[in-house]
């Protein structure tokens, strides 16, 4: 799906391949590549730009992901949608330079927003791995619930991690404060 969705402060948008040299730069940090499952260490060009050729405008709303941009100084992050058994999953990043600044609460709050707008799903999830109390944070102040324990293979940290799942209902969501 070809969406763009604008906030306050934020243009989220497809990921293009320009995208790939500032992914690189942001994800080869361990801070953040260690706080994902799916992201190896060390993290190169080769991996942003072979990851940004599965990223199409034709794909389901359950698989699409945006590129989190500021304008005026460009890619900061990402996040997005992907399918699983479970149903679909909410996952998101941010470079290192921009933690604490609530661009990744704005972010996850416009891309739910459009998911329950777009998708007739009622459950959303997601999680962090068990230290990520950032994260945590932002899923605890939206309005998450915490669902179970797992664990999860972390790629950069090469180790199975306890991971906390939680997840996100439709009615929740849209009987939320604004």
């Amino acid at each position: 799906m070809n969406v763009t969705l604008h906030t306050a402060r934020l243009i989220l948008r497809q990921p293009q391949i320009g995208d790939a040299e500032p992914i690189a730069r942001y994800l080869n940090d361990f801070e953040v590549a260690g706080n994902l499952a799916r992201v190896p260490f060390p993290y190169h060009v080769s991996d942003a730009r072979a990851w940004l050729a599965t990223r199409r405008a034709h794909l389901p709303a359950q698989e699409t992901t945006f590129s989190i941009e500021i304008p005026d100084h460009g890619f900061v992050g990402h996040i997005g949608f992907h399918a699983s058994p479970k149903g679909p999953i909410l996952g998101y990043w941010l470079g290192r330079p921009f933690w604490n600044r609530g661009i990744m609460t704005e972010a996850v709050v416009a891309s739910l927003d459009w998911f329950f707008d777009t998708v007739a799903v009622d459950t959303i999830v997601s999680g962090v791995f068990h230290f990520n109390t950032a994260s945590l944070a932002i899923q605890t102040k939206l309005g998450f619930t915490e669902t179970g324990r797992s664990t999860l293979l972390c790629l950069a940290r090469d180790a199975e991690v306890e991971h906390i799942d939680t997840q996100m209902t439709r009615s929740v969501w849209k009987a939320r404060p604004k």
